[in-house]
């Protein structure tokens, strides 16, 4: 049967792929003077860039693996990032409770003295407290120890951060947009050929079955997990790169504790799992590092929460059971392939691989990457791919924040005002933590049902209208966790209502 068609079109730049490094190489484009069009088949965050551990981290343990260029990197990017989303990242303190038979207090105290000072090596003034050592006792004072076993008596505290990841990557699709990006969800990249200097790309709306021509100048993978699976639908000599698909999971359980802080616990075989306050009723414990083949629909694995809870326990004076397990959820990340058999030695930096065969239109495919590192990762995406594009601007830019005028202080400023107009202060904090500034919008409309304190129907016509949430589960798993934070019954008719707009 022959497919609809509608009329071709010419962009310089199409980027695949609506997770946190295509939406982040998006924006960095456009706002370069590039026409752009992102597409995503799924959802944007639909996959790896919603199963993270939710932190903005240089990454402790990346430091015994000697990748200081990456620690480094992701530190300084640490300190950007909190300026860049102040609504969506948060300083977070991490206690390290110290075991003399894993790893000597000297190589901790070494470790983290090289830690603070890293990031700050690049230039990047670093705002974050510094290390120190903490008795792990109860005072009227302190309370490093809270939730752990008496046993643990000393150790260490120090500083990194806390990201809503999904939104993260909303945002910056917004962003793009709102400098002139085309972002389509729900638009499956089909298949794609050099006609000289140019790509001729075919795409195709997952609705209306419609597909298109899409001229490029240059095309970005940015596919995740799919990026070699996808290289097979362009047409260009076959890569010798290969990606080690790794998966990651998480337990979601009730608080274990009731102080501000996270936990960083060391296991015997040299691994670390974070115990972490997740939003205001639970704490999220992971993540493991397993090597798969399967990567569509990942799940964590029996022998995955075992390990998980087994490790909890042997530092939580509360042991928890599989019975206390709140949700749980699974990630595949696409690590770039350096030859490293062990799962959690394999780098977590990016690799850039530039196709540009017989100097026809050039492909970009992107490999591995962390969250924290993706505005970096899409400066250099963008650095690559500028001598295609010489009218395009040189200077870097994405430092600017993704909502201009948001600081800490105006969006308390903001919680407050929103309070006053009727809603509760935990709702209101709800809004201005999930939306920003935008937060205002929605609270100047009648809100309609708030359901719990943790959604209201307001929020589905912004979501739906100005965030590209096309289902419920785009509106109350990635979007806002109503799915995690409401009650049962709300969620009935939180679902029906949903249910309602879409339709």
């Amino acid at each position: 049967m022959q497919l609809p068609q509608s009329s071709p079109f010419t962009v310089d730049l199409l980027v695949i792929g609506g997770g946190i490094n295509g939406a982040g190489i998006a924006r960095d484009a456009v706002g370069r003077g590039l026409s752009v069009l992102l597409v995503e088949k799924d959802d944007l965050a639909a996959h790896t860039s919603q199963w993270s551990s939710k932190l903005i981290h240089g990454g402790l343990r990346y430091l015994e693996q000697y990748e200081f260029r990456l620690v480094g990197e992701a530190l300084a990017e640490r300190e950007v990032l909190l300026r860049v989303a102040p609504h969506l990242i948060k300083p977070l303190q991490f206690v390290l409770p110290h075991e003399p038979h894993l790893r000597p207090k000297w190589m901790l105290r070494a470790g983290l003295f090289l830690y603070d000072r890293l990031g700050g090596w690049s230039g990047q003034k670093q705002t974050l407290p510094t290390s120190f050592s903490a008795s792990l006792r109860k005072t009227p004072s302190s309370d490093w120890g809270a939730g752990l076993k008496p046993q643990f008596a000393e150790g260490f505290v120090y500083s990194d951060a806390q990201v809503n990841d999904a939104r993260l990557v909303v945002e910056n699709a917004k962003d793009a947009r709102a400098r002139g990006a085309d972002i389509r969800v729900g638009v499956t990249f089909v298949a794609a050929k050099r006609v000289a200097d140019v790509w001729h790309a075919s795409i195709r709306d997952s609705k209306t079955h419609i597909e298109q021509t899409v001229r490029a100048r240059a095309i970005v993978n940015a596919a995740g997990p799919w990026v070699k699976d996808l290289l097979s639908s362009i047409d260009t000599p076959a890569s010798k790169e290969t990606v080690k698909h790794i998966k990651g999971s998480h337990l979601i359980v009730p608080r274990v504790h009731d102080a501000p802080h996270a936990y960083i616990l060391q296991n015997k075989d040299g691994r670390i799992v974070f115990v972490i306050p997740y939003f205001e009723r639970f704490s999220l414990i992971g993540t493991t590092d397993v090597p798969v083949t399967e990567f569509d629909a990942p799940h964590i694995s029996d022998d995955e929460t075992q390990y998980l809870l087994d490790l909890a326990n042997t530092y939580l004076d509360k042991s928890l059971t599989k019975s206390d397990i709140v949700a749980t959820y699974a990630g595949v990340r696409p690590l770039y392939d350096d030859g490293d058999d062990n799962p959690s030695a394999i780098t977590r930096d990016y690799t850039l691989k530039l196709d540009h065969h017989a100097g026809g239109a050039p492909l970009l495919n992107i490999y591995g990457g962390k969250i924290t590192t993706y505005r970096k990762l899409a400066e250099h995406a963008i650095e690559k791919l500028l001598p295609y594009f010489p009218n395009a601007s040189k200077a870097s830019w994405t430092h600017a924040p993704l909502q201009s005028g948001a600081t800490t202080a105006t969006l308390n400023a903001l919680a407050t005002d929103i309070e006053s107009r009727g809603l509760t202060h935990g709702y209101a904090q709800r809004l201005v933590n999930r939306y920003g500034l935008a937060a205002a919008t929605i609270a100047s409309n009648d809100m309609g049902e708030i359901f719990d304190g943790t959604f209201s129907e307001a929020e589905i016509p912004y979501l739906r209208d100005h965030e590209w949430a096309h289902s419920a589960q785009a509106m109350l798993q990635r979007r806002t966790k109503t799915n995690l934070l409401a009650s049962p019954s709300s969620l009935q008719r939180i679902n029906a209502a949903v249910e309602a707009a879409l339709r």
